[in-house]
């Protein structure tokens, strides 16, 4: 009857153990994959705000003489 109890207190305090540790290494990677991916993200934005900016003046037609 104890055993199996012990066994489910053991793999309970492997787990945790294993989830903290995981946590140290993986969440400071996924910030660091977020925090590249929107430094990604704005230079992107500013090139498509900056070439659509300056593609509107060359889109009109010349003036008819």
């Amino acid at each position: 009857m104890l055993k199996p109890v012990l066994q489910l207190a053991a793999i309970g305090i492997v787990g945790i153990g294993l989830w903290k540790l995981a946590a140290m290494f993986l969440l400071p990677a996924l910030f660091f994959v977020v925090k590249i991916g929107l430094i990604v993200g704005l230079v992107m934005l500013a090139f498509w705000f900056f070439n659509k900016k300056s593609r509107g003046k060359e889109d009109t037609p010349p003036p008819s003489a």
